[in-house]
């Protein structure tokens, strides 16, 4: 993981990119220890706690996985994958100051059974602090008599990391008469010292300026610098000398303030003030802990000056200095090492860290009740501690790991006899004198939960408004248990999570204390009309207890969508334009407009009005159909064009509308009447994947209807071919209205065209034949095609109808024989006024006839009803 260090105003602001590794060690006791780095980001991993710990991971949030302990707030755990994160940044320096061990203990709590699993994270140093001085500078009187070899004290860098990124050694700047040398002879820290390699004149230089830089032991190191002027002095040529250069002493936590520590002694072979010898005590670097301590400047005793403490360090280094009194002083320096011993000074600390503050009365011997850790913050035998309970309860006391003790039940539990213990816990340790601590535990005794959550229906309908605002509440859901307490307490969740309930997810979001379901977007009746979860309710029990209940959420549609005008008429900024003759009667047919609307139900139920030129009432529309058709005849006052505006209206709350313009043109007669065949604009686009996959999917389907028509149409040929092979060969007959008709032995078919061609239609009609079925095809102008099979000819025939079909002014009128359960329809065709003779159109009708003679009374009653032509037109509308 790369880990940035921390900003340190004593350090460049460089960023370091660490791979921290994890190490596990698995001791007799089932320790567990993780290496981590400090400064490790949040989030970091330290470690695989389930899999360690051999925990099944989809436990571990029933179970209540969780982290504890004094040193809980670093970490963090994952419950969904039992891996151990870093919560909080962590400072070793802080933590643990200068100690070269630094570790953190934790602790992982499972319940159901409850269970403590310890384990030890290691906190491994980085290099983020660069060697500082205490001072920026120091200044040095040299007497220019001193001889080569000459050493002169230097103050120690101090580093906050320690180890191998603590201070590892010193370089001075480039000069002619003084050396460095870095002392490192298993001493604590790396001291170094300015050594004369040549003689000095001061009267050629009295001043020297030198730099002197510590260096850590990073890679790259990291550096402090400390300015170090020296100025050159006369001749006293004798410095003091310690007895010996380094001095050992111990001395207890407890030492009151003027105890003698240790004597140190220099001699110095000068007489008068030039022997005369001055102690004192060097502390560059500010340390408080030197502070705790002074030195006779006459003697050499060093004695306590303040309170020390073992708990905080264990062991100071003192650098002393002796100075002679001559005109230019000469000093010598040594190190005394004082080691802080312990004392029984602190007692022992109860802590618990997990309590089951109620245990069902069913609980078997060994059930865990709770989780303590005793803490002494003495060493050897002042923190050796002993645990025990007071008085007589059935509950014991086991030590687990270390100071990590449990609390377990000893005895049978019953509710009945003691709902509650109250058990008082003695850890005393074995210091001289032993000093110990108290605490109280109380435990309850509960029942077991017997009673799931239960809802008052297993169904729920909520119905929502589309467009309803994000955040509204669609329902609250509540159930109940008759249990009580934590038993009683229900949490709400979506069960069955798959890819569905993802999108569910996005749609809504379920409160899980109140039941509150909310929205998470705003709803669109046209994308989404209705889904369904499921909702589970679960008790706080151990074990918990749950039930289900299905939710279905109906959108409900709002008038949102305004009606969009189709083709051809839908064009944006194009003139749409439709010729009329001057003769046209009162319902000719104009123009039809077509409309849809996105919305459902009342708010897609569309209704059309026309607006005309103020006292104009020439033109009506159907105001469901959508047909624009003459009131009545031309008059030599009506313009010659007539711009109609048409308004297409929702019965939506409020109704939203759309509209479209038409000029109607009056033209003298039929003949000028042109199609128009208007252009649609094409706009330039680049053809998209979309496209090209849309197009193949239209030809594959294209070409499996073509082939499944023209097998369909093979097989039936084939069976037509071989039904009627005996009636003899086809015939085609033409007749003086201009119709024809094809007849294959004893069934024909009888077709006409009107002279508005794209105005016809096209009927059908076989007349029964065994052992097929008689079929009604119409063929309506490109609106529509409609193809009615009527029941089997083995029916009784009932009764006789006339069939009427309309396709703008074209109709069709032929007797045909139904049966009495059935009728045949015309598609999309409705009923429409009886037209005049001036507008019959030709009908095609194909009959199948039993012989010559039933032909010949069919061809005399086709020519009857040509006769009667308007009569025939007005009993075709009546039926």
């Amino acid at each position: 993981c790369a880990m940035a260090p921390r900003h340190n105003t004593r350090s460049p602001h460089w960023i370091y990119f660490l791979f921290l590794v994890s190490h596990v060690w698995s001791f007799a006791s089932a320790q567990i220890v993780y290496s981590l780095t400090e400064e490790s980001s949040p989030g970091t991993t330290v470690g695989n706690l389930a899999k360690d710990l051999h925990l099944d991971v989809q436990e571990l949030e029933t179970r209540g996985f969780q982290i504890s302990g004094p040193n809980a707030r670093y970490f963090e755990e994952n419950k969904k994958t039992g891996i151990l994160l870093v919560k909080e940044r962590i400072d070793r320096e802080q933590l643990c100051s200068r100690n070269v061990k630094c570790s953190l203990e934790v602790e992982a709590i499972v319940k159901s059974p409850l269970n403590l699993h310890r384990f030890e994270v290691k906190i491994v140093d980085i290099n983020d602090n660069a060697p500082t001085f205490r001072i920026p500078q120091i200044v040095l009187n040299v007497s220019e008599s001193a001889f080569t070899g000459e050493r002169y004290a230097l103050p120690k860098a101090f580093d906050a990391d320690v180890g191998s990124y603590s201070v590892k050694g010193y370089k001075l700047s480039q000069n002619e008469h003084f050396a460095l040398d870095v002392q490192n002879s298993g001493e604590p820290t790396v001291s170094a010292e300015l050594v004369l390699q040549k003689a000095l004149d001061r009267e050629k230089q009295p001043i020297i300026k030198l730099t002197l830089t510590a260096l850590d032991g990073g890679n790259p190191p990291k550096s402090g610098t400390l300015q170090i002027t020296i100025n050159v002095q006369d001749v006293n040529d004798n410095i003091p000398i310690f007895d010996k250069p380094l001095y050992k002493a111990r001395v207890p936590e407890n030492s009151p303030n003027d105890a003698t520590v240790i004597s140190v002694h220099a001699k110095d072979l000068d007489e008068g003030p030039n022997g005369e010898i001055l102690y004192s005590i060097i502390n560059h670097d500010s340390d408080n802990l030197v502070d705790k301590f002074e030195i006779n400047p006459l003697t050499g005793d060093i004695t306590v000056k303040g309170e020390l403490d073992h708990e905080k360090s264990n062991a100071v280094e003192i650098r002393v200095q002796a100075k002679d009194k001559g005109s230019s002083p000469r000093a010598s320096h040594c190190k005394v090492l004082v080691e802080i011993t312990d004392v029984n000074d602190n007692p022992p600390e109860i802590s618990v860290t997990s309590l089951e503050n109620v245990v069902r009365e069913n609980a078997p011997i060994d059930t865990m009740v709770g989780l303590i850790t005793v803490r002494d913050n003495d060493a050897d035998n002042n923190g050796v501690v002993q645990v025990r309970i007071l008085d007589s309860v059935p509950f014991k006391i086991k030590n687990t790991y270390k100071n990590h003790y449990s609390l377990v039940v000893d005895g049978t539990l019953d509710r009945e006899r003691a709902s509650a213990y109250n058990i008082t816990i003695v850890a005393t340790d074995e210091g001289v004198p032993p000093l110990s601590s108290t605490s109280v535990i109380t435990v309850h005794v509960s029942d077991v939960n017997d009673n799931a959550p239960s809802f008052k229906e297993p169904l729920l309908n909520i119905f929502v408004k589309e467009n309803s605002p994000v955040g509204t509440v669609l329902y609250t859901l509540s159930a109940d248990d008759p249990d009580v307490e934590e038993n009683a307490k229900i949490t709400f969740s979506v069960v069955n999570i798959s890819n569905k309930n993802n999108i569910i997810q996005s749609v809504i979001n379920l409160n899980s204390e109140t039941g509150d379901i909310v929205s998470l977007q705003s709803f669109n009746y046209e994308e989404l009309k209705t889904f369904q979860f499921k909702v589970q309710a679960t008790d706080s029990g151990v074990p918990p207890l749950s039930s289900n209940v299905t939710v279905n959420v109906l959108i409900l549609d709002e008038n949102d969508n305004n009606p969009t005008i189709l083709a051809p008429y839908s064009e944006h900024g194009s003139v749409n334009s439709e010729s009329i003759p001057y003769s046209a009667e009162a319902g000719y047919f104009v123009a039809k407009i077509r409309a849809v609307d996105a919305d459902s139900g009342y708010n897609a139920l569309l209704s059309y009005h026309l607006s005309e030129p103020k006292g104009n009432n020439l033109f009506r529309i159907g105001t469901s159909t959508g047909e624009i058709r003459t009131k009545r005849r031309m008059s030599d006052n009506d313009l010659k064009t007539h711009p109609l505006v048409v308004l297409v209206s929702d019965n939506g709350e409020p109704s939203l509308s759309a509209t479209v313009s038409i000029d109607v043109v009056v033209v003298e007669s039929a003949a000028d009447i042109h199609t128009q065949f208007r252009h649609v604009t094409i706009k330039e686009e680049s053809f998209s994947d979309l496209n090209l996959y849309l197009l193949i999917a239209i030809v594959s389907v294209s070409a499996i209807f073509l082939l499944s028509l023209i097998t369909l149409i093979a097989v039936k040929c084939h069976r037509t071919d071989g039904s009627f092979s005996r009636y003899g060969a086809p015939m085609i007959t033409t007749h003086p209205d201009g119709s024809w008709s094809y007849s294959k032995a004893t069934q024909q078919y009888d077709v006409c065209f009107s002279s508005d061609t794209l105005k016809s239609d096209v009927v059908v009609f076989p007349a029964p034949f065994p052992p097929a079925d008689a079929e009604l095809i119409s063929i309506n102008g490109g609106d529509t095609f409609t193809r009615t099979q009527t029941l089997p000819n083995k029916e009784k025939v009932r009764h006789k109808s006339r069939i009427c079909c309309k396709l703008k002014d074209a109709t069709c009128c032929k007797y045909k024989v139904f049966r009495s359960t059935k009728t045949t329809s015309c598609g999309a065709a409705s009923m429409y006024p009886p037209p005049t003779h001036t507008s019959i159109p030709a009908c095609i009708a194909g009959r199948k006839q039993g012989g010559h003679n039933g032909r010949q009374e069919k061809w005399r009653e086709r020519e009857r009803d040509r006769d009667k032509g308007k009569d025939a037109n007005q009993r075709c509308a009546s039926s």
